[in-house]
Formats: structure tokens, C-alpha cells, sequence
């Protein structure tokens, strides 16, 4: 066997029981009974230390070290000295956390979930801080742990977007927060809102459900390589090849938060069911990152799902669902209200123009987390006062607020940032797209949205782990990550919805 088999060996194993682990994660924020999540913690726990031992083994160290010297290294494959750089990285940086901390940090976040599914119920802050505390105390030490230039954040971001930094991150927002906070202001005080009360009603399980199925169809999901499902907070999640679940939430009195979740975990969906199959087994059978990853998901949320062409193919379906709520409601009227802006509490809830601004907000109390320079008991006043700053409102409870989002309670500081960058992503991508494949709006009209699946599947999907973000966005696009195409595009598409 040669040292790369070897390695492939190695993570083929690894993949196993990340398989078993991602099952067992799946089925908690499903199905599980609520008296069984002791036990799932701990097993889970177990199991995803098992798997980081296997990531920080002296044979699969030996294995890299061999592959790492000049000569064998320079023998290799495009494709095979890729394994070995993105192995290699992994493996310092899972090297660098003791299995004892990872085991207590894994068991830890499993039970902070649940504390904060209970908390966010009973809006009982001061009950969940304790886990949180603890979270942040891990991180900082994992941060420090993992080693970082300049800021502890970049240590823990470094984990969802490779090579990105605060500094990086700030000089993005820049552009973002002067283009588009005198332009919401401008839609909010010139423009003509869309009547939005519409969207409200009654809407049964039974027909959210249907209409979810077949928008995921549309968007090219593959339903005999995953399933829908109905969770607390709607996540995506790969078992394995041939296994990548999507779930969604239903609310009886307004079906835009599901049918759109639906779009937006479909994206995520159909990247992972278009990774090689032919490297599965290996480092590179993962999506490049968090933000690659969003990008797919928030351009078939919102720049398909919410465009004028998909909606003109896909909206007599909805009426279909719904005939009592709009058949008597015109398509440009329904265009207008799944399109509105309006500053809100709720992260997942908000629309394109504000949404990266709860962004903002949330990667400068991370940061500030990180750095010691503010402590989880001050985190409810400094959100409230970050929300009035960025969005004029504030919310009257905590599970509106500081509870809103599973990400902390789930350990994955530094994740959100990832957000943002997958909008921005979405529309350079997109803006690519549009250039190669002819007349692509006019084929999303028809409701054909192959051309489009097969122009990801080639350049985004089939990729794998092979680049980094950033060199990924160049080989596809030609340009660095530049915030002048979502700005353009959320420009150009609300002026016209608000007639400005």
C-alpha cells in the first residue's frame, strides 16, 4: 500500500465514525425522546473523540510526516498534494487540543443545547449563562491552544473560513455598512413598502410540507439520497455519500419561514450531494468552507427562490397550496411581500438588505468575547444597545434577543461571519454564472434550474476541498472576494421593488 492509500486509509475510517457521529447529532434534533439526551451526550461525546483521536494519531502524523518530505511530495498528483495539504493543516490544528478538552468541550455543548432549547422557551438568560460561560472559557483556551498572530478570534475562525482574519472581516464590512445603511434608510423613509399582512393566515402541516418537497425538487435536490424532516432550528446535515438530510420548520400561521428554509437548506443540501463521489474517503470530500457553503444556500434562497423569474414559474404552486390565501392575489403583489425590508429581531427571519447587519453585530460580540473585553453577563445590554445601533430596534425579551440562535450554545463561536461572506460569495458567484450560461434568467422563468445546478456542480461542488475560499473564488470568478456585487445586486433589485 502506498503512503497516499495509506493516508486515504486513514480517513476512510475517520469518515466512519464521523458518519455514525453526524446519525446519532441528526436524530437529537429530531426524534430523540428528551429523557434520552443524557445518554446521547455521552455516547456522542465518545464517539466524536474516538474520531479525534483518529485525527491526531501518531500513525496518521507519521503517515503526513512521510508524505511531506520533498521528493514523495513532489511525486505526487494536483489532486493527492491537495490530501496532503488540507490533511496536514487539519491535523496541527487537531493536534494542538488534548482529547481529555475535546471530550469536555464535545459533552459540553451537547447539554448546553438542551439548556438552551429550555431557556430560549422559558426566556431565561441568566439559567443558560453558566453553559455559555463555560463555552467561552473552553474557546479562549482552545484559541490559544490552536496559536494566532494578531487576535484569539482569527484562531477560531480560521476553523469555519480558512485564511480569514477580524481584520480581513472589518475591512469587508467597510463597504458593506456605507453603501447599505444610508440605503435601507432610504427605503425605509422613500420608498413604497410591499403590503406584507398577505402572507399571513393558516396554513396547514400538510401543505408546507407538500410545497417544501417540491421546491427542493426544483432546486435539484435528490430524494433518494436524503430526506425532510421538522426540526426546533432548520439545519443540513451529511450522514455520508449518498445520505444528506435537510430539515425545516412549519408555523401555522405564515409558510414563507419554511418553503424559504426549505430553498436555503436545499442549497447546503444539494452541494454536499454533488461533492466527487470519487474522493470520498479522503480530506477532500468536504465543501471548501462555511461561507462556500452558505453561498449555495443563500443564492437559492434568495436569488432564485425570491427572484421575479423562479416566482413567476413557481408561484402558481404556491396558489395551488393555497387557494383560499391567493388565488386572488397577483403574482407581482405576492413578488413585492416575499421581498419586503423591514428591520427585524430574528436573525433567520431578516430580509437580504439588513440580514448581514445581525452579522456585524454578532462577530464584534464574538471577538469582544474573545478578547476578554466583554464577559457573558453584559452580553444581553451590549446586544440590546449593537441592535439599536445597526437596526433602529431592540427586542423586549431575551429569546428574542441573546437567545435567538443555537450557534453559541453549540460551541461554533466564530462561525457566523460565515454568513456574510457566503451573501457576498453568492452574488460574485452568480454575477459569474450569468455570464457563461445564456439567457439563465429567462431558463429559471421556465423553471428550468439544471443549467444553473450543473454550472455549481462543475465549478463550486465537484471541487471539494481542493482550494481555499478565496483561491476558489478566483479560479471561478477571475477577481478576489469583492463587495460591490452584493451591493450592486441588492441595489439594483430593492430600488425597483420599493420604486425608488
Amino acid at each position: 500500500m502506498s503512503l497516499i492509500e495509506e493516508l486515504n486509509s486513514q480517513y476512510t475510517e475517520l469518515s466512519f465514525l464521523n458518519s455514525a457521529a453526524a446519525l446519532m447529532a441528526w436524530d437529537m434534533r429530531t426524534y430523540l425522546p428528551s429523557k434520552g439526551n443524557d445518554m446521547r451526550a455521552e455516547a456522542l461525546g465518545y464517539i466524536s473523540t474516538l474520531a479525534f483521536k483518529k485525527r491526531v494519531s501518531d500513525e496518521l502524523g507519521s503517515i503526513l510526516e512521510k508524505l511531506s518530505e520533498p521528493e514523495t511530495y513532489n511525486s505526487l498528483g494536483d489532486d493527492e498534494k491537495a490530501m496532503v495539504r488540507v490533511s496536514a493543516k487539519a491535523f496541527k490544528r487537531a493536534r494542538a487540543i488534548p482529547p481529555a478538552l475535546y471530550q469536555k468541550f464535545t459533552v459540553l455543548t451537547v447539554r448546553s443545547e438542551k439548556a438552551w432549547e429550555k431557556a430560549k422557551v422559558e426566556n431565561d438568560f441568566e439559567g443558560f449563562a453558566p453553559y455559555l460561560e463555560e463555552i467561552v472559557s473552553l474557546s479562549r483556551e482552545m484559541a490559544s491552544l490552536y496559536g494566532f498572530a494578531e487576535n484569539p478570534y482569527d484562531a477560531l475562525l480560521e476553523g469555519y473560513e480558512e485564511g480569514m482574519t477580524a481584520k480581513r472581516l472589518r475591512e469587508i464590512i467597510e463597504p458593506l455598512k456605507k453603501e447599505l445603511v444610508p440605503f435601507l434608510k432610504r427605503l425605509i423613509t422613500e420608498g413604497k413598502a410591499p403590503e406584507t399582512e398577505l402572507l399571513k393566515g393558516k396554513f396547514s402541516r400538510k401543505a408546507q410540507e407538500k410545497l417544501s418537497h417540491k421546491a427542493l425538487k426544483f432546486i435539484g435536490y435528490d430524494f433518494e439520497a436524503g430526506r425532510l424532516d421538522e426540526t426546533v432550528h432548520p439545519f443540513t446535515i451529511g450522514i455520508g455519500v449518498g445520505d444528506v438530510r435537510v430539515t425545516t420548520k412549519y408555523q401555522p400561521d405564515e409558510f414563507t419561514p419554511s418553503l424559504f428554509g426549505s430553498f436555503h437548506e436545499g442549497g447546503h443540501a444539494i452541494y454536499e450531494q454533488g461533492l466527487p463521489a470519487h474522493l470520498k474517503g479522503t480530506s477532500l470530500y468536504e465543501a471548501t468552507s462555511l461561507g462556500i457553503h452558505e453561498s449555495q444556500s443563500r443564492m437559492m434562497e434568495n436569488i432564485v427562490g425570491r427572484s421575479k423569474e423562479f416566482l413567476k414559474f413557481f408561484y402558481p404552486h404556491i396558489q395551488k397550496a393555497y387557494p383560499s390565501n391567493f388565488k386572488n392575489v397577483p403574482l407581482k403583489k405576492f413578488y413585492r411581500s416575499v421581498n419586503s425590508v423591514k428591520p427585524s429581531l430574528i436573525r433567520i427571519e431578516a430580509d437580504e438588505v439588513t440580514y448581514n447587519f445581525h452579522i456585524m453585530l454578532r462577530f464584534e460580540l464574538e471577538e469582544g468575547l474573545m478578547k476578554g473585553d466583554i464577559q457573558v453577563e453584559e452580553l444581553p445590554a451590549r446586544w440590546n444597545e449593537k441592535m439599536k445601533e445597526y437596526l433602529g430596534i431592540e427586542p423586549a425579551n431575551f429569546s428574542d434577543g441573546v437567545l435567538q440562535d443555537i450557534h453559541w450554545p453549540s460551541g461554533m463561536i466564530g462561525y457566523f461571519p460565515s454568513y456574510m461572506l457566503g451573501n457576498l460569495y453568492a452574488a460574485q458567484f452568480y454575477a459569474k454564472a450569468k455570464s457563461d450560461i445564456k439567457d439563465l434568467e429567462g431558463k429559471i422563468e421556465k423553471g428550468d434550474l439544471k443549467p444553473l445546478l450543473h454550472w455549481l456542480r462543475e465549478n463550486i461542488h465537484s471541487q471539494g476541498r481542493r482550494y481555499s475560499p478565496e483561491e476558489l473564488l478566483k479560479v471561478v470568478t477571475e477577481k478576489e472576494l469583492d463587495p460591490e456585487y452584493f451591493i450592486r445586486y441588492i441595489k439594483d433589485k430593492y430600488s425597483h421593488i420599493y420604486s425608488l
